[in-house]
């Protein structure tokens, strides 16, 4: 839940988290409110909104995907299994923050490690968590079983915020240029060709005849024809003169280019390796080069953040102490 600054109600509290949708900015809270009915702090942004956006375009939620991939990558050992380290590197970048379980044996011993599914993680005003699960159930942990790694946010420090909410207005904006394009074709609201006849004795049964071929051989998606039989017409007689050809030709290329470009900066990530294709007249530097800065200045740090999180906790014995490839040299 959050505190929204509507001018006319300043102090109005909205009773639900931001939502995530195009018509909104995600950061125009300042506080969290506590949800007193079921117990624990509710988060500044939709968890579930967070989750479905990744869905919206080709880049953003490949972006996600790929540096939770590059850290997983470097992970060697610990108390976690590869997968669950890409799960939790996933929330961690996905949701802008990822939680640990320690997993006890019958002597209260840590003997392992294993992702909490942040989406649905909520946490209490003593700093327990509870998670939601289906039919109104929740399952609780004490907060001394559970390692928190959130991002910064410097409006609150209960949750967190993902770094790259600056670009999620882009990508909204991306994929509505796609879904306009699909539907575009797909209504089937646009001309094909005209079938343009002068024929002053063509008889009307000629006429549906044609018509009909014509008609028929629209499917799903095809661009729809015309035929007009003017009896001794004239050369343009008829014209057709494209309207709407800019907004879906130019605009097009040109709002998905810089969209493209807005994502990549919003996860401060590398076009070259971001799968994006150079505009003509230029080209992109060395992609080993790049991808050894990428390590060194967003990879490795991400990595000595974690692993300082998790081997600074006095319950995690040394055999389950996470252990992440550092070094610069190595495939990034």
């Amino acid at each position: 839940m959050t505190e929204n600054h509507d001018p006319k109600s300043v102090y109005s509290i909205d009773p639900t988290p931001e939502p995530i949708d195009p018509m909104h900015w995600m950061t125009h809270y300042c506080d969290l409110v506590y949800n007193e009915g079921e117990d624990y702090w509710e988060p500044p942004l939709s968890m579930e909104g967070l989750a479905r956006i990744a869905e919206t375009n080709a880049y953003h939620g490949s972006l996600l995907k790929a540096r939770a991939n590059y850290v997983a990558a470097r992970y060697k050992s610990g108390g976690l299994k590869k997968r669950h380290m890409n799960a939790f590197c996933w929330d961690y970048f996905g949701f802008g923050m990822g939680a640990l379980l320690k997993l006890r044996n019958h002597f209260g011993r840590v003997v392992g490690l294993h992702p909490l599914p942040m989406m649905h993680m909520r946490k209490r005003r003593n700093g327990d968590f509870v998670q939601l699960l289906r039919d109104y159930q929740t399952r609780d942990y004490k907060a001394a079983d559970v390692i928190f790694l959130p991002q910064y946010d410097p409006r609150q420090q209960i949750y967190a915020i993902p770094d790259y909410l600056g670009c999620l207005q882009s990508s909204l904006l991306n994929q509505d240029a796609t879904l306009f394009r699909r539907r575009y074709y797909k209504n089937g609201a646009h001309m094909g060709f005209i079938f343009y006849a002068t024929d002053p004795n063509m008889s009307e049964a000629d006429e549906e005849a044609l018509k009909e071929k014509i008609a028929s051989s629209k499917g799903v998606g095809n661009f729809r024809s015309m035929f007009v039989n003017i009896p001794n017409g004239k050369e343009k007689g008829i014209q057709l003169i494209p309207v709407g050809d800019i907004a879906t030709k130019d605009e097009f290329e040109r709002i998905k280019n810089i969209t493209a470009q807005d994502v990549l900066v919003g996860h401060r990530f590398p076009a070259g390796k971001g799968g994006l294709m150079p505009q003509p007249g230029s080209n992109f530097p060395d992609p080993e080069k790049v991808g050894r800065e990428y390590a060194k200045d967003e990879i490795i740090p991400v990595c000595e953040i974690i692993m300082d999180e998790v081997n600074s906790d006095p319950e995690i014995p040394d055999g389950l102490k996470f252990r992440f490839d550092l070094e610069v040299s190595s495939a990034a």
